[in-house]
């Protein structure tokens, strides 16, 4: 492996006009394809096996143009005070902007509150709804607008107005400010790191161009492979904080090899082919972890694993091919390691820095570093005890937003169930009395704990499916409504002499969360497994890869921890932004599981691949270990700020979803990094001495020898060895 990318490092450096050709086309052809792509239309979301969807499509078959999985709005009204919805002027409100949301595209139905008996008891709240025939992330921008439009003319009368329901679903809001500061403080962390701007834009320009051409061939295939915004948005924010790292890693390992007194093209070659085969398999890693998302069986995640798994394969190849021929351009603008302090100080390159100090003091106390760094993230950890998941919805929107006081409104004058009703389909095509089948169900219904209201079932033509409406007396996201929809499937469907199924977008999402929770475990061994056998040919050892997965799992857990104290309990919810505390997004743990992962592996890569390519050149375990933090310490750090700086600009998002997603990356990459990588790992390393690098002879002899230390460019360094050239190892 060394050998091999250490040749392509020295080829790209010298053939740098073709290959930053190449990349250029790349980029063109990307960037053409999105501008030519034709629009994404509406994305379709499905969670296959689940009832909710097997209900969802039986009434595509069964009711025929009723559009079961199109998007619904609400428009909320409230009379002002002393004032009832039932009088003249705002029933006459009312109905007009019933006939004006009527005539815009895409609407299905609209219904009138005063026909649908949608007022509340005390006459002061009404509210009407809207069907549309496209998937709320399928809506075109107009069909938003006239919603939006109809209620501030309604508003513009005296009257209170909110409009809620999936249909205002704007696309996710990135934290467009934040991303920027994230990346202003990654430059100036890559100032400090690599000592000059033109070595800090290097990583900066390669990542954002991996970014660019990987979000323009989502966003050119969006249409084909039915790809949403979320897939880009994931993409991106992966690929830039990995393509940066990757980058660094490279650029800093050359500089280090100008130190040591090697020509240009030598020292590219040879970082390339060490830091290089970090790269290589750091990438593999977030690679298994995300294309391992398909196991979940869910084609939304599918897909998104795999479009941020192509953008990460896109970062290694630039990382590889174009950082070379860039340090090709840049020339003698770009200095050898530590040759600023050396001029002005006179001081060695050798002298110990942070990291040897840092590490020299692990080494001194191993027992009390490793004991300190578990029981602290396990006690950080203790909160995941407690996690709930659910999805969010507009209960969880800021107070600020009009989705949140539709959602306000409703439950004043309804009642919180009204936010997330339930619909229950009778499947009833052999049953020998369809009504008398839909008749037990509703009364089962009825006599079950938390319902408020049952509606009459309605029948298709054929007259042998019907459906009926529930509306729960606690709101969407509680433990009494998920008990009630079990109450639903597991007694009064047992009874009926029919197929119950119990859909809706509460049902939906209750579904959605048992089918991640079930995946979880799967998911992990999958993951962990095969990055496990990955990383045992990396270090060709058994206890190193074991104490990386071990690290994993506690990271995470404190991460997952710390991400349930703030959002479901509300700790320093104020200084993040979390106006509403609720139940976790259901798919944030396996999230977690997957990005976290990747990006852990990166550091254990990068930092233990150092100590193993010292131990494997005669040094003993703890002085490998310092040599280890000489050399890598400082860059894995700034790679940990970088990415926690990217990661935490997306905190700054209003979307509740986003903010939190940012913030439980960003907490797990300081708890990796700066409490597994840089204390725990050490200390267990210093404790295990010669057994970490102990590998069985026969897997030693079974497995593939990939050299990522570089030990086959020494041998052929040595091999090639003449006295005369002695002056070329000095060349700068």
């Amino acid at each position: 492996m060394a050998t091999f990318l250490y040749k392509l490092g020295r080829l790209a450096f010298r053939r740098r006009h073709f290959v930053a050709l190449v990349w250029v086309a790349l980029l063109t052809l990307a960037g053409v394809g999105a501008a030519s792509a034709p629009a994404a239309g509406s994305t379709s979301f499905s969670i296959p096996g689940t009832e909710a969807q097997k209900a969802f499509d039986l009434l595509e078959q069964r009711f025929p143009g009723a559009s079961a999985d199109g998007a619904t709005g609400r428009m909320v009204f409230k009379a002002p005070e002393g004032e009832k919805m039932t009088d003249a002027a705002h029933k006459a409100t009312v109905a007009k902007t019933v006939k004006e949301l009527g005539d815009g595209s895409e609407v299905v139905s609209v219904t009138d509150p005063f026909t649908t008996n949608a007022v509340s008891k005390d006459g002061t709240v009404a509210y009407l709804s809207v069907k549309y025939d496209a998937p709320a992330v399928g809506l075109k921008d107009a069909t938003r607008d006239a919603l939006e439009t109809a209620g501030d003319d309604a508003r513009a009368t005296g009257l209170t107005v909110d409009v809620g329901g999936d249909a205002l679903q704007a696309q996710p809001d990135a934290g467009a400010v934040g991303e920027a500061i994230g990346l202003a403080i990654a430059a100036v962390v890559l100032v400090i790191t690599l000592g000059s701007m033109i070595a800090a834009g290097l990583p900066l320009l390669t990542a954002i161009i991996g970014v660019a051409i990987g979000v323009s061939t989502i966003a050119a295939l969006a249409k084909a492979l039915d790809l949403g915004s979320t897939t880009s948005t994931l993409a991106g924010m992966i690929g830039l904080a990995v393509g940066i790292d990757y980058a660094l890693f490279i650029v800093s390992r050359y500089r280090a090899e100008l130190a040591e007194g090697r020509d240009r093209e030598e020292a590219v070659g040879r970082a390339t082919g060490t830091a290089g085969s970090a790269v290589v398999f750091a990438g593999l890693t977030v690679v298994i972890a995300l294309a391992g998302l398909s196991v979940v069986n869910v084609p939304m995640l599918t897909k998104m694993g795999l479009a941020a798994a192509g953008t990460v394969v896109i970062a290694v190849l630039i990382a590889l091919t174009m950082i070379p021929a860039l340090l090709g351009y840049a020339g003698r603008k770009i200095r050898p390691a530590g040759e600023k302090r050396r001029k002005t100080t006179g001081t060695a390159l050798s002298k110990p820095n942070l990291g040897t100090r840092w590490a020299s003091f692990v080494i001194r106390r191993p027992a009390a570093v490793l004991l300190l760094g578990v029981v602290g993230l396990g006690t950080v950890a203790l909160p995941v005890s407690q996690l709930e998941l659910g999805l969010p919805d507009d209960g969880s929107q800021p107070t600020s937003t009009t989705q949140r006081r539709a959602y306000d409104l409703l439950s004043e004058g309804f009642g919180p169930g009204f936010n997330g009703p339930l619909m229950i389909v009778v499947d009833a095509k052999n049953s020998d009395d369809p009504k008398a089948a839909a008749t037990t169900v509703t009364d089962g219904i009825k006599g079950l704990k938390d319902v408020v209201t049952v509606t009459p079932a309605t029948f298709n033509k054929a007259g042998d499916t019907a459906t009926i409406t529930v509306i729960p007396d606690s709101k969407p996201s509680s433990a009494q409504t998920e008990d009630l929809v079990h109450a639903i499937r597991d007694d009064v469907a047992s009874k009926a002499d029919a197929d119950v199924l119990v859909t809706g977008t509460t049902a939906l999402n209750i579904d959605f969360s048992q089918k991640l929770s079930d995946a979880l475990i799967p998911y992990l061994a999958l993951v962990v497994g095969l990055a496990f056998l990955l990383l045992i040919v990396v270090f060709r050892s058994i206890l190193v890869p074991l104490k990386a997965a071990l690290g994993f799992l506690l990271s995470v857990l404190a991460a997952l921890g710390a991400v349930v104290a703030v959002f479901q309990w509300g700790w320093l919810g104020g200084l993040l932004g979390v106006e509403e505390t609720g139940p976790i997004m259901s798919m944030m743990p396996i999230f977690m599981v997957g990005v976290v992962f990747g990006l852990a592996m990166d550091y254990e890569v990068f930092l233990v691949t150092r100590m193993r390519e010292a131990y494997v050149h005669g040094e003993s375990p703890s002085q490998a270990i310092v040599t280890g933090f000489k050399h890598s310490a400082r860059v894995v750090v700034a790679a940990a700020v970088i990415m926690m700086a990217v990661f935490g600009g997306f905190i700054s998002s209003g979307e509740s979803m986003i903010k939190m997603i940012g913030f439980g990356l960003a907490i797990a990459v300081l708890f990796d990094a700066f409490v597994v990588r840089m204390a725990i790992v050490p200390a267990v390393l210093a404790l295990l001495g010669d057994r970490a690098w102990w590998l069985p002879k026969w897997l030693d002899r079974a497995l593939p020898n990939v050299d990522v230390e570089g030990e086959g460019l020494r041998t052929q360094a040595e091999k090639d060895a003449d006295p005369d050239d002695d002056r070329e190892l000095v060349r700068v």
